[in-house]
């Protein structure tokens, strides 16, 4: 059974930073691209950044490109997202998700963490 548990949300002010950390089980976590989507309210769940298992190619939407990094750790099965400079819009839950292909910029998942939420205040 594979289970994705994330962790590291809160409440943040503008300009500060946060990191989120997503434990993965049941999956070959090296053979496994990690994903971040996020749901902010009264708007559809959108793609934040991806990372492939293959050569660690990543992919990053542009409103959070130079903002966010997203690393994995293979030995402890758990990908982070390294959140900086906020701002208000980012406000929104955060989703780990999880999938069996290589490209990172496929938005195809097949596994998904329950949510952290991320709040920013400004």
């Amino acid at each position: 059974q594979v289970q994705l548990v994330e962790s590291g949300g809160g409440l943040v002010q503008a300009g500060g930073s946060l990191r989120l950390s997503c434990a993965a089980s049941g999956v070959t976590f090296s053979r496994t691209t990690m994903g971040w989507f996020r749901q902010a309210p009264g708007k559809e769940r959108e793609f934040v950044v991806s990372i492939s298992w293959f050569g660690g190619g990543t992919d990053y939407a542009p409103s959070v490109k130079g903002r966010f990094t997203i690393s994995r750790d293979n030995a402890k099965n758990t990908v982070y997202l390294q959140m900086n400079s906020f701002k208000p819009e980012d406000t929104a839950i955060y989703y780990c998700a999880a999938r069996s292909g290589s490209s990172a910029t496929s938005r195809a998942y097949d596994y998904w963490g329950q949510g952290t939420q991320v709040t920013v205040s400004s």
